[in-house]
């Protein structure tokens, strides 16, 4: 391992985040907000930690090894989400405890929508637009926008795209270099939040709110401008196009890229993933919509709109909502929920355990249920014609019984903290699925949970955003030996 390197790579970075105090700045100065010193003293903070970091080691030059992309990493989200939190310890618009200050910071990085702040509204548009560009770097995953520039520091970066990826497959390129992987995933991302943003604008949402809300639908994060949230606009034009840019964020981006390269939208029909995750969303809207309608919760237009607006919005975890989700009849909120667990697919900004997972999980039991039928007989795993090797489906095994053991660790230290059952599973729930919004207590905001509870909420964030084995393989004394 290559402690140096690793540092000067993390002190590159976060004097690059930086540079993401001075649009709010400006903003704030423009506006006259108050706010323009709080993310000057951040950029300041910023630069002058990453300078630090960056000094000492900048005539480090090795190759970056497996090991060292998983610790650049973490130890980058951990930082970051660390320092992305001056802005609300030092503005008096938002005045945060840390713990409070360091849950917003996280949620928004980690694109979990999760918020601790009340009245959105009334605050300055420049602490509002921070919040946004938080979930927007976060969405595309700021180490993997950041290996288009490793190659001019002299070191290779498909380490950290592996560590960052999601996914089963995460050897997949795009293209054959990994700095054209990057930009090829940023293209893509840039594309999708440019044409949210027109599509809002045009549809009558200001341009501030309209760039804003593209922020965080494309990042599938969920944060909003407003403390009513997509039903602030009572537009139902904004809610079909919220709807469509969710769901398309939540699509592979490598076949958003093929799609385009080849100018044909089969690849999306070809592709199990995509197919599997179309149908339960499908699915899942026909059981929201038509429970409501016969429950005469919301007319027969609101309650097609509504349902389908809200089911994709938890599904994805995005967590955008028009109303009190938790509040609808019998189990709609406990459905939607679970439908979180799913989030989107492999290589998309959506968090959960993905699609690409639950599909080969659900054919491997397939499997077995025909192999008990004809127990001499070889059956195959295939997935798009192509067979799936036994590792695969035991690796996604081991995921799967991982996130489990680290949901219910959670949920059981969050019942400690006091919570009550509905509002600490609900909570961990949302927090380990990058989703957002929860039932009972936390349906609202998180501001009652404890102190205490926030920093653990935080873990469960960067577990989730992280996909669990990123963060605790540095917790195995393996990772640690020469």
């Amino acid at each position: 391992m290559h402690l140096p390197v690793s540092l000067r790579i993390i002190g590159v970075l976060l004097m690059l985040f930086s540079t993401a105090m001075l649009p709010p700045m400006i903003l704030g100065l423009l506006d006259n907000d108050g706010s323009a010193h709080a993310f000057a003293i951040a950029f300041g903070i910023n630069l002058l930690a990453g300078l630090m970091l960056w000094l000492p080691t900048r005539t480090a030059r090795r190759d970056l090894r497996i090991r060292d992309g998983f610790l650049v990493t973490a130890l980058f989200w951990i930082v970051l989400g660390t320092f992305g939190s001056v802005p609300f310890l030092t503005s008096d618009a938002v005045p945060l405890s840390l713990a409070d200050a360091l849950f917003e910071s996280v949620s928004g990085l980690t694109t979990t929508g999760a918020t601790v702040i009340a009245g959105l509204d009334d605050l300055p548009r420049s602490v509002l637009l921070y919040r946004q560009q938080l979930q927007w770097l976060g969405g595309i995953g700021i180490i993997v926008l950041a290996v288009a520039i490793l190659p001019m520091l002299g070191i290779g970066g498909m380490q950290l795209y592996r560590a960052e990826s999601t996914g089963p497959a995460k050897d997949r390129k795009l293209t054959p270099r990994i700095t054209g992987t990057a930009k090829a995933l940023f293209g893509i991302y840039m594309g999708l939040t440019t044409f949210c943003a027109a599509a809002y604008w045009l549809a009558g949402m200001s341009l501030f709110d309209a760039i804003c809300h593209a922020f965080s639908t494309v990042a599938i994060g969920g944060f909003s401008t407003h403390d009513a949230s997509m039903g602030f606009f009572q537009s139902e034009l904004i809610l079909l196009i919220c709807t469509f840019f969710m769901a398309a964020s939540a699509i592979n981006f490598g076949l958003h890229f093929i799609a385009l390269q080849r100018r044909s939208l089969e690849i999306y029909q070809r592709d199990s993933e995509t197919k599997f995750f179309s149908s339960v969303i499908g699915i899942a809207i026909v059981i929201t919509c038509l429970t409501l309608l016969v429950t005469q919760t919301l007319s027969p237009s609101e309650s097609l709109i509504h349902g389908m607006f809200q089911t994709v919005s938890i599904a994805t975890t995005t967590g955008f909502t028009t109303q009190d989700f938790s509040l609808w009849p019998h189990f709609l909120p406990v459905l939607l929920l679970i439908l979180s667990f799913m989030g989107g697919c492999a290589g998309s900004t959506g968090g959960g355990l993905k699609a690409m997972r639950l599909l080969l999980i659900f054919r491997q039991g397939m499997r077995e249920l025909k192999q008990l039928v004809h127990p001499n007989a070889i059956i195959p795993l295939k997935l798009d014609a192509r067979r799936v090797q036994p590792s695969v489906v035991s690796a996604v095994w081991s995921f799967y019984a991982v996130y489990m053991v680290c949901l219910v660790t959670i949920m059981l230290l969050m019942l400690a903290t006091g919570l009550d059952f509905t509002s600490a599973f609900s909570a961990t729930t949302a927090a380990m699925n990058n989703l957002g919004p929860g039932l009972g207590s936390v349906a609202a905001n998180y501001a009652m949970v404890s102190e205490v509870g926030k920093v653990i909420l935080c873990v469960a964030m960067l577990l989730g955003r992280l996909e669990v084995f990123t963060l605790l393989v540095l917790f195995t004394p393996a990772f640690w030996r020469p």
